[in-house]
């Protein structure tokens, strides 16, 4: 099982992630990516909902927080699109398969193979070696960095987006289904960046308001040489503390980088932000982690 030992616990504690390697067998990589080229293969995307994907704030509030595409994504599987793939009239401007950013919000509760990822027994062992006692999982996304097209993701915090009172208790669980390289947009750390509480919010607008997000609060400058590389091979798993900054460069290579991800949340005595974008609904609340 996939308990962690006293000092990688430890490690996770003082930098805020900690990367597994050979967490995933190369089986199982090659089952989500299959399972994922057919999901793209049979995808519809209608020219209105054609939304492309940026952590730029004034970019993000325009091309994702004003758009209901976006903001009604947390319980459904819905596709965003690099920046540049359209024309004027929404039409494709490079192959669908090629201009694919991400797939969110919610492949770990409608798609089966994502589904027992997500509620593997290894990943229900790792989080109670963690001690977590009522994890839900909250979102859940498929990430492409394409060849040449994958845009950089600026630094961030998760819990900017994903706010609980107390802090500390958003969880993310990154797997590597393919080589993570400088290359092509490994992530990049600010080990210790947890503890200093979060700098800026995304919230959500009353209904019927425009545009459907505001930041509370800024980024601030951060200083490049605090940042470390942390190239993984396929098949690792990167827990990230939803306070840690982190960042990714462009993918600048031949080579994909995709990847799975998903976020926990401790229930536990923690309150999830009303004001946070992503909500639970009637016809989906956050699940439990442990089956």
């Amino acid at each position: 099982m996939a308990y962690l030992s006293p000092s990688q616990l430890q490690k996770f504690q003082e930098d805020g992630f900690l990367v597994l390697e050979g967490f995933w067998s190369a089986d199982e990589c090659v089952a989500m990516q299959r399972r994922i080229g057919e999901i793209v293969a049979e995808m519809d995307v209608p020219f209105h909902c054609r939304t492309e994907f940026s952590t730029q704030e004034e970019e993000q509030l325009r091309a994702q927080g004003s758009t209901d595409y976006f903001l009604s994504s947390g319980d459904k599987i819905r596709f965003f699109f690099e920046k540049g793939v359209f024309d004027e009239k929404g039409n494709f401007l490079v192959p669908p398969e090629k201009s694919i950013n991400k797939i969110g919000h919610a492949l770990h509760a409608h798609d089966p193979v994502f589904r027992c990822v997500t509620h593997s027994p290894k990943v229900q062992a790792l989080a109670r070696s963690l001690g977590l006692q009522m994890p839900v999982v909250v979102q859940s996304m498929y990430i492409f960095k394409q060849p040449h097209l994958g845009g950089e993701v600026s630094p961030h915090q998760d819990a900017s987006f994903l706010y609980t009172e107390p802090l500390g208790r958003v969880l993310g669980v990154w797997i590597a289904l393919e080589d993570a390289t400088l290359e092509n947009g490994c992530l990049w750390f600010i080990p210790g960046s947890h503890t200093g509480g979060v700098s800026r919010r995304m919230v959500r607008a009353p209904a019927g308001s425009a545009p459907g997000t505001s930041f509370l609060g800024t980024e601030p400058a951060r200083d490049n040489s605090l940042f470390v590389p942390t190239p993984v091979r396929r098949g690792a798993l990167v827990l990230i503390h939803g306070e840690v900054v982190h960042k990714s460069e462009q993918n600048f290579s031949d080579c994909s980088r995709q990847a799975y991800t998903f976020h926990l949340m401790e229930a536990a005595g923690t309150v999830w932000s009303p004001d946070n974008w992503l909500q639970p609904t009637a016809e989906l609340p956050f699940p439990p982690l442990y089956t």
